[in-house]
């Protein structure tokens, strides 16, 4: 029954990818907003949403309530819209500057410097746009991502984003934790999101609720002495995005890495509710990340 249904999942999205690519890139965009906020509620818990919303921010008014609603799956149908145009994304192929970088002397200097670091962001507006963007910058990176469960599509996205975000993609798991060590001692920097649940990850206060997140970037960072890079991503209008690097920063040993792994975690957390905050209606509200 789930191949059956995997399988139509795959031809209906075949589909709309070839009615994206008919349209352009900016009428995709549009559409994909529509699509997102028609169809998006359809699939994902309304409670679960509103309680996240009311974990991450308080008691919020309805309006508010209904334009972050809005606003998350509208995002979401535009980035699925977008998939299609990582092409033009990655090579300028359309009739616009798409993306404006803010912080670019620190990827100088990490370049220059030829020292790997950890890049860290969530899932906010095209999210795939970063690795892409530090590929094309000249930072020698590797991406961190997470297979789909539709083993239909998998392959397909799979190629998309070796072809046209980042050309060294490591999938989440222990083999994919040995491929990222191995890639570190390489020189290669890593880049990953931080913000959704993890079952192996420890309980660490995500808004003052505890929430299972990664260790991963702490891991890292300790054994490894790597620079912790926070990166913010916002859509501005259609398919247009401003992407700031943040101040990269090293982490303080005490010499009690189970203690450092904890603080250091936390604090990312901290970095990310920001990021939420300055934009909430561009994260997806709707994982269950307090489960």
């Amino acid at each position: 029954m789930k191949i059956i249904k995997y399988f139509f999942e795959f031809i209906s999205i075949i589909s709309l990818f070839c009615i994206f690519r008919i349209i352009g890139l900016s009428n995709a965009s549009y559409l994909g907003s529509i699509m997102g906020r028609v169809i998006g509620p359809l699939f994902r818990s309304k409670n679960i949403i509103k309680q996240n919303i009311k974990n991450g921010l308080g008691e919020v008014d309805k309006k508010r309530e209904t334009e972050i609603i809005n606003g998350m799956w509208s995002n979401i149908g535009r980035t699925f819209a977008e998939y299609v145009f990582l092409k033009d994304f990655k090579f300028n192929k359309t009739n616009f500057d798409h993306i404006k970088i803010n912080g670019t002397n620190y990827l100088n200097e990490i370049k220059n410097n030829n020292e790997p670091a950890i890049f860290y962001s969530g899932h906010f507006a095209n999210f795939e746009l970063m690795a892409m963007e530090l590929d094309k910058f000249g930072i020698k990176c590797a991406a961190i991502y997470r297979p789909l469960n539709n083993f239909f599509l998998n392959p397909l996205m799979e190629y998309l984003r070796i072809k046209y975000i980042c050309p060294n993609q490591i999938p989440k798991g222990r083999m994919g934790m040995r491929e990222i060590i191995s890639k570190i001692k390489d020189g290669y920097s890593i880049a990953l999101m931080v913000d959704q649940r993890v079952s192996e990850g420890p309980r660490t206060l995500f808004f003052n609720k505890p929430a299972h997140t990664t260790t991963i970037p702490a891991q890292l960072a300790l054994k490894y002495n790597c620079k912790l890079v926070p990166i913010s991503l916002e859509r501005k209008e259609g398919p247009n995005f401003e992407m700031t690097i943040h101040e990269p920063y090293k982490i303080e040993k005490t010499g009690n890495d189970g203690e450092d792994t904890k603080n250091i975690t936390l604090k990312i957390n901290q970095v990310i509710e920001k990021m939420i905050l300055n934009n909430p209606t561009q994260w997806i509200w709707s994982h269950n990340r307090w489960k």
